[in-house]
């Protein structure tokens, strides 16, 4: 199993520590295009091999895909971070060409591989490698619902005082302030949260989900790296290992959920394959309401792809 992960600033680091502590890959391929950051990061992570009883070899490597050759999965993390005050939309011009480049590289090495994507404006970064390679949907996911999902499970396991790991929550729709934390279906326990915390609290806990993010943004300086790192590892783990997990994640939607063409977090079942299977999930009136008004905000930002590539 070799993973390559493209970027190797915060995000891109994180993603390849947590791979490796993970041991369960044969070797992780950290590039960027700077001179010897990703030699670097790697070199320093590899001195924590003992220590960390790490077994899988870590590469770092400036700018040669030719490195990268044979890789069952390819991560790619380059583009521009967010900075307090912008939305991940602003980032499309810079990103999407990014994103571009480093697909049609990274693919002339690697035809076989799984490709996720992480960098934003994601799900419209996600289309957009869709369509530029080719691929089926199976081998082009985007990062966004289990990263959303995790952060809702820490807002709503603070509010209750708990575990987080004793809380089951899921988002979906457009990584955005227009993502839809299914409240309704989160749980404690199997209890439903609803039954520890008033209307006012879960929804300001949905509200606080929706601009996690920002928030984090405008904490660091720049975006967050820790928790979107660890799930694209996480994501890269469900398929290396054929589990059948089903996490959030961003597909691209041909017909479900009443939705075509466009790319969205909807929870998919992950294996060797990438994904084996789009879930639909009943949604209530005021879910299917939220989550077309997301889509549209994805499809909406796909709209400017056009202008941004010339």
């Amino acid at each position: 199993m070799k993973i390559s992960v493209i970027g190797a600033g915060n995000v891109g680091a994180t993603a390849a520590n947590v791979l490796a502590l993970k041991n369960f890959a044969d070797e992780v391929v950290l590039l960027d295009i700077k001179d010897g950051v990703a030699e670097g990061k790697a070199m320093d992570m590899m001195q924590t091999a003992k220590m960390m009883h790490i077994d899988t070899k870590i590469v770092g490597i400036t700018n040669d895909y030719s490195k990268t050759e044979g890789s069952n999965i390819v991560i790619i993390t380059s583009g521009m971070p967010r900075k307090p005050g912008m939305s991940r939309t602003d980032l499309i011009g810079v990103n999407s060409k990014i994103v571009k480049s480093v697909m049609d590289e990274a693919l002339k090495h690697s035809p076989d591989a799984i490709f996720l994507i992480i960098s934003n404006p994601v799900d419209t970064l996600t289309y957009l490698a869709l369509k530029d390679s080719g691929l089926p949907r199976e081998r082009v996911i985007g990062m966004s619902g289990l990263l959303d999902g995790s952060r809702f499970e820490y807002y709503l396991a603070q509010a209750i005082g708990c575990p987080v790991g004793d809380i089951d929550a899921m988002v979906i729709g457009a990584h955005g302030d227009l993502m839809v934390p299914l409240t309704r279906m989160a749980t404690y326990k199997g209890v439903p949260v609803s039954e520890y915390l008033s209307e006012e609290k879960l929804a300001e806990i949905e509200h606080a989900t929706q601009v996690g993010g920002g928030t984090l943004t405008s904490l660091l300086g720049t975006s967050a790296w820790y928790a979107p790192g660890t799930t694209a590892a996480t994501m890269a783990e469900a398929i290396a290992k054929n589990t059948g997990k089903t996490l959030s994640c961003i597909a691209l939607l041909d017909g479900e959920y009443g939705e075509k063409d466009v790319c969205a977090g909807v929870p998919v079942v992950l294996g060797k394959n990438g994904i084996e299977k789009v879930l639909e999930i009943a949604l209530n009136d005021k879910e299917k309401d939220m989550f077309q008004k997301s889509v549209n905000s994805a499809k909406d930002t796909n709209a400017q792809l056009k202008e941004a590539l010339k």
